[in-house]
């Protein structure tokens, strides 16, 4: 334990002279004064997504580094406040609709821009018509922008078959973004040969974490066989996968247990199932608040494994900071889950597998757990870091497409 609090404090040490650093770069724009950043988002401050995450955690530490940061959000309630301040970040909000569904379409967005006066503009995701408008409106001002795409999955199957044609249609727009930021490897490949685009106009910065630093624990044994399957409660994250292989898990393992961690709209749909298979003592469904980092690391750390049997996730730190606290994992053989897998992190087994596959994939991982020896999960500061030294380049250098920008804007926009 002392060696790993020393590690911390080293740690701290170095996140200070960090500050300091990049406190320099945020002030170095014309006149000393501070860089002035917008970032673009669907909401803020209202669900436990990791795009909103992402947002919060960079956003507070850029301003710790001096940057003027404000975060432009939707609102489909329309009972949020239109303008608040968080953590130093201001945060501001304009009307969406429909409030039944999260399409976001949120046209207040173009004259926020358009009325504002901002350095860079960062799009953060591209799933709702919050993107489309911002990269129009940065455009129609002329100030360079960036987008992170942040995949994911849905629930909805009609949406997920339209992402190919969504994404083609924001083609015009995503060429002329200074940079796109992807958060795993397979989004640059992916994205990169649907857009047509080269490689080097991608940069991968991935998410980062705060879970071992909130733990200041040494990995230790399990208590019991318990599973836990973390993320939102919505069906396409698969936690409805192991709750039906657990009848057969059970059958061979009395002590398992199921802990599903997340909050949403399958929980009900999830407990329905724990009554129809006769769980309703071996499995519990609860959530954890996503700013008690120390709870999540505590109950992780209890848990003899953990599965994600997600349809789709980018980059899933859910499951990596599982790893870097001891624990083996499961996953599905997709997308950025798959990466976690190939770098011999985790076992993956296919997505559809039978409920009985599942079962023997966990019940292997039990009784012979493959737990990597060193597992580097990057920080948020240095995610926020990286992100930071991004926007100087994009500010001191102009890309083709900041250049393209010039010979467009006026056929593209009407004045």
């Amino acid at each position: 334990m002392n060696d790993r609090l020393q590690t911390l404090d080293a740690d701290q040490e170095v996140v200070s002279r960090a500050d300091q650093q990049f406190a320099t770069i945020a002030s170095g724009q014309p006149g000393g004064r501070p860089l002035r950043l917008l970032f673009v988002t669907q909401s803020y401050l209202t669900y436990t997504s990791g795009v909103e995450s992402h947002v919060r955690q960079v956003a507070q530490r850029l301003v710790r580094w001096g940057v003027d940061v404000t975060v432009l959000a939707s609102d489909p309630s329309g009972r949020l406040p239109p303008a608040e301040e968080s953590e130093g970040v201001a945060v501001r909000r304009v009307r969406a609709w429909p409030s039944w569904a999260d399409y976001y379409f949120a046209p207040g967005i173009w004259s926020a821009i358009v009325h504002g006066h901002w350095d860079l503009i960062h799009i953060q995701c591209y799933h709702t018509f919050v993107a489309p408008f911002g990269m129009l409106a940065a455009l129609r001002t002329h100030t360079p922008y960036l987008v992170t795409f942040h995949t994911g999955g849905h629930s909805s199957g009609l949406r997920n078959a339209l992402r190919g044609a969504q994404i083609w249609l924001l083609r015009p727009l995503l060429t002329r973004a200074e940079r796109l930021v992807t958060l795993a490897r397979f989004e640059s490949d992916l994205f990169g040969a649907r857009l047509e685009i080269p490689a080097e106009r991608f940069v991968m910065i991935p998410n980062g974490s705060d879970l071992q630093a909130a733990a200041a624990l040494q990995p230790r044994p399990p208590a019991g066989a318990t599973i836990a399957s973390v993320g939102r409660l919505e069906r396409y994250k698969g936690h409805h996968r192991i709750l039906a292989a657990m009848p057969e898990v059970l059958r061979r393992r009395p002590d398992a247990r199921l802990l599903i961690l997340g909050t949403g709209p399958y929980k009900d749909e999830l407990q329905r199932m724990v009554l129809e298979l006769g769980l309703a003592g071996q499995v519990q469904i609860r959530s954890i608040p996503p700013a008690d980092r120390q709870a999540m690391a505590e109950t992780l750390s209890m848990c003899a494994m953990v599965v994600l049997l997600s349809e789709f996730e980018t980059h899933p730190i859910a499951v990596l900071e599982a790893l870097s606290l001891g624990r083996p994992a499961l996953v599905a053989d997709t997308s950025g889950l798959a990466e976690i897998a190939e770098a011999g992190l985790a076992r993956a087994i296919p997505l559809h597998s039978s409920p009985q596959a599942v079962a023997s994939a966990v019940l292997e991982q039990l009784e012979h757990p493959l737990i990597p020896e060193h597992v580097h999960l990057p920080t948020w500061d240095e995610c926020a870091s990286q992100l930071l030294a991004l926007y100087q380049d994009i500010l001191e250098h102009k890309t083709p497409a900041a250049q393209a920008h010039e010979g467009n804007k006026a056929q593209l926009m009407p004045t």
